[in-house]
């Protein structure tokens, strides 16, 4: 690609984005009849209308809004790039506040950030766990962790962990006095461990997958706890059937302390991501954090 083909890109992203010449203009430092003479050569060589112009505003066309979606999120990486290459002169400062899960927290966020704040003394981080679908903007987190298909399609997302598969528990001692599930309307005879969503104030169903059938079971038992470590204490004290992540349960499986329950249901969800709001915004301190976690 041509220098010039770039410049005009950014040209028309700037446009389209302060939906109007004169911002634009003052933005990139040109005028206004300049600046309109790029984005009319750059529609002549693409053969098709990019803007619609009319005197009060500008807007993309169908085939203008097809060419930013393409190159807007890969400008946003080159100037985040660049601003990162600057920001190699500066010290991280200042405290990050993250939102995830307690599994989350303990299993891929803790473990990945304690050699980046023995690095830098001088960086803070506040992790916050919550099953809440915290809005970050809302709350003022700078991070969230989340599964890949919980994110909102307005955050930027970056993959931190494996897929997550989700798995079924009970101890020795609780299946020895009840009748082993095998199937998942079984669970419903059971005592089963809950898991209460403060978003909703709702239980939490358990979702069940074999092949392409999916199932919601909604479950009851005794006890309810919003701490996936307390239900694994719970399962392990054999108070009954526990929903947990796999990779959380599986230690305890192997040394015989618990055992999988319905062990062909167990759905496979995309992993956990860390999302965030905009790369422009975001401080050297957040950007450090976010290439720690995806280590």
């Amino acid at each position: 690609m041509q220098t010039q083909d770039l410049n005009d890109l950014v040209a028309l992203l700037t446009v389209a984005r302060e939906r109007s010449f004169t911002k634009a203009a003052l933005l990139l430092g040109t005028s206004q009849s300049s600046l309109s003479r790029t984005v009319s050569a750059l529609e002549a060589r693409l053969g098709m209308l990019l803007l619609t112009r009319t005197t009060r505003s500008v807007a993309p066309t169908e085939a203008g809004q097809k060419l930013l979606d393409a190159i807007a999120p890969r400008i946003e990486e080159i100037e985040a790039e660049l601003e990162s290459v600057k920001a190699l002169r500066e010290r991280p400062v200042g405290t990050v506040r993250i939102t995830a899960t307690d599994y989350a927290a303990n299993q891929y966020v803790w473990p990945k950030l304690q050699p980046l704040l023995r690095q830098y003394p001088e960086l803070s981080v506040e992790i916050i766990n919550d099953y809440g679908f915290a809005n970050i903007v809302e709350r003022r987190f700078d991070i969230g962790i989340r599964l890949g298909d919980e994110v909102e399609k307005d955050m930027i997302a970056v993959r931190i962990a494996p897929d997550e598969t989700m798995s079924i528990v009970a101890s020795p001692a609780y299946l020895q006095d009840n009748p082993i599930p095998t199937t998942p309307q079984d669970l419903t005879a059971h005592n089963c461990i809950n898991l209460r969503l403060p978003t909703k104030d709702s239980l939490m169903s358990w979702e069940l997958r074999k092949g392409d059938n999916w199932l919601n079971v909604k479950v009851r038992g005794q006890l309810v706890f919003n701490n996936a470590y307390q239900m694994l204490d719970a399962a392990l004290a054999g108070f009954g059937l526990a929903y947990l992540p796999r990779a959380l349960a599986q230690p305890l499986v192997e040394a015989g302390r618990l055992i999988w329950v319905l062990q062909d249901w167990f759905p496979t969800f995309t992993g956990h991501h860390a999302y965030y709001v905009s790369r422009k915004q975001s401080s050297l301190a957040v950007r450090l954090v976010i290439a720690a976690l995806k280590q």
